[in-house]
């Protein structure tokens, strides 16, 4: 089996670094700050639609964009935390799975960083993120793209993440999935989408991922 993983709200809670850096771009931008319960849904799919449904335009959000990466670059990627359990469990499934990869809207860039600076660069194959000119950011043009990479089977693919485009764009691309609750996405999202199982905390999410093979 291979195990594509989100990195947002699945491996580790960025909250602090993606909510201070879109204050900061906001800021730069004069517009209001939206409460913190709007900032934290823009946490997981693609950054570039959540500022265009703040600001209202495509060129807005290019600007916002631009910005929040001038602090994300330096600071914000790094306030950051990894989940309790998390290595625990990567650390059990490598030695029960073919492979494992982070699969990312965050751009590789960013994500391959974010993965070494936690100390988790050993357990991935390979780290696959967006690029940053906005492709590959739909979640599932990336899964697509990583299948066809890495001649993968999709019924030898499951994918793990904690937001509704983990789950609809890996079931796209025939994907089995397992949704988890310690991220962004509530159960009922998750469910909607359609996830195979539901995990409670990263503690168990090797038994969560192994009861799929």
């Amino acid at each position: 089996m291979h195990v594509f993983f989100d990195l947002d709200g699945m491996l580790t809670d960025p909250k602090e670094g993606i909510t201070a850096c879109i204050k900061y771009a906001l800021s730069k931008l004069e517009h209001p700050i939206p409460a913190m319960e709007v900032l934290k849904k823009c946490i997981g799919p693609p950054l570039h639609d959540s500022f265009v449904d703040i600001l209202g335009s495509v060129e807005a959000a290019d600007r916002a964009l631009g910005l929040y990466r001038q602090r994300f670059g330096r600071i914000g990627m790094y306030e950051n935390r990894l989940y309790a359990g998390v290595k625990e469990s990567l650390s059990r499934l490598g030695d029960q799975v073919e492979s494992m990869y982070v699969v990312t809207s965050k751009p590789t860039v960013y994500s391959e960083k974010i993965i070494d600076h936690f100390d988790l660069t050993r357990f991935f194959r390979k780290v696959y993120g967006s690029n940053l000119d906005g492709s590959l950011t739909d979640k599932s043009d990336l899964i697509r793209f990583v299948l066809e990479s890495e001649s993968i089977a999709p019924s030898a693919a499951i994918m793990i993440g904690d937001r509704y485009h983990d789950i609809t764009g890996a079931k796209e691309n025939g994907l089995r999935t397992v949704g988890v609750l310690w991220g962004y996405g509530s159960r009922q999202e998750l469910e909607d989408a359609g996830a195979d199982v539901l995990c409670e905390t990263p503690k168990v999410l090797h038994d969560c991922i192994v009861a799929q093979d």
